[in-house]
């Protein structure tokens, strides 16, 4: 394909297809999954793309086991899934009749609800992989992928034309894909909320602040990030616990996913904006958090904080290993004693900082400096 940036997932679903009878794709709306798909079957000798958003194709599945036994031993890729959810009963009496793998492939653009319809009926013949906007795995400016995000077409624009997409992006996404959800909220009621969760992007969230702000109960404010995080727009990063008797803060984090979104929603258009603006920290390190949790799939992520300020911004557990990792958007960064103090208690076997340095080098107690570049070339 002509201008094709081949997704850091790719190698993963292909694998999962010569495993599983099914495999689901999972991510917000315009993260480029359908492009990434057809990419995929383009190297099956026999496959089918069906996007259910399409009439044509929904006419296709009005008897959809006619349709996957027509087509028996072809690769079906259904896009938009969950717009069919009775379909799923039929997934199951089909694969398990062919009993081989690669036979679905699955997009959908709500994990809540395609999650629910497919565990309950599929367990143990579907793999699911989540998708995101590009990242910094996949494309090699990062400064533009900072600041526009990681939507595709987002990061491909102009730095204004990117912006418009943006705002016309958000105004979709709460008109038009959170209704078809589901949700019967009003797009002002949500939007005014998801700004301002991106003004405490990084920061401890108090869903009984937030309540008052909004003037609704804590419950609602639940559900709206619930709502917001099934879509995959927000990600609420879990403190990290130990066996010690230190007073650590039980809060998660919040993080808009995107950083294009973040500048969005914080009127952030150009470079000189966002390096002259309070959230510039903040932004980048939900930037960097995004592409380490993707090349860190298998590892429990969260943050370590006490009471008295000891902190580290991202611990990557798994097993009896553990990275902890300080994210600085300086040139220059330095360092607290608290992150000196939480790197005691946590004992990691590796801890680095990132900042945007251009050169990496060691300091105090075995700790590494490095950009996000030469991180992930580790």
């Amino acid at each position: 394909m002509h201008g094709y940036i081949e997704r850091y997932q790719q190698q993963l679903i292909n694998q999962h297809l010569k495993a599983f009878p099914a495999v689901a794709l999972l991510g917000a709306r315009q993260v480029g999954k359908s492009t990434l798909a057809k990419n995929v079957i383009s190297g099956f000798e026999h496959a089918i793309y069906l996007d259910l958003e399409n009439p044509r194709d929904q006419a296709r599945l009005q008897d959809p086991l006619a349709f996957l036994d027509a087509n028996n031993g072809a690769l079906i890729c259904i896009d938009e899934v969950q717009r069919a959810p009775e379909i799923f009963q039929v997934f199951r009496s089909y694969l398990d009749n062919n009993n081989r793998p690669g036979q679905l492939l699955l997009l959908g653009s709500a994990s809540r609800d395609l999650i629910r319809q497919s565990s309950e009926t599929l367990a143990g013949r579907i793999s699911y992989i989540e998708i995101g906007p590009f990242n910094a795995l996949e494309v090699h400016d990062h400064k533009k992928l900072w600041l526009h995000g990681g939507y595709p077409v987002s990061y491909a624009l102009t730095e204004s034309l990117s912006f418009d997409w943006r705002i016309n992006y958000i105004r979709t996404f709460l008109e038009r894909d959170i209704p078809q959800l589901g949700f019967n909220i009003p797009a002002t009621t949500l939007q005014r909320f998801w700004t301002m969760l991106a003004h405490l992007n990084g920061s401890l969230l108090n869903q009984s602040i937030l309540a008052s702000s909004m003037g609704v109960s804590v419950p609602t404010i639940k559900k709206y990030l619930d709502i917001l995080e099934g879509a995959f727009v927000i990600r609420r990063l879990k403190p990290f616990h130990t066996n010690t008797k230190k007073r650590l803060v039980k809060s998660p984090k919040i993080y808009i996913r995107d950083s294009g979104l973040i500048h969005c929603l914080l009127d952030i258009e150009s470079n000189n904006d966002l390096l002259g603006h309070p959230a510039l920290g903040n932004s980048f390190e939900a930037f960097v958090i995004e592409t380490i949790l993707e090349k860190y799939p298998r590892y429990q992520a969260s943050f370590y904080r006490t009471s008295n300020g000891a902190e580290v911004d991202l611990v990557l557990d798994k097993g009896q290993h553990k990275i902890a990792i300080e994210i600085k958007a300086s040139s220059a960064p330095t360092l607290t004693q608290g992150f000196y103090e939480a790197i005691k208690i946590i004992q990691p076997d590796q801890a680095y900082v990132i900042a945007q340095i251009d050169t990496p080098y060691p300091i105090k107690n075995e700790v590494w400096v490095h950009n996000l570049r030469s991180f992930l070339a580790l």
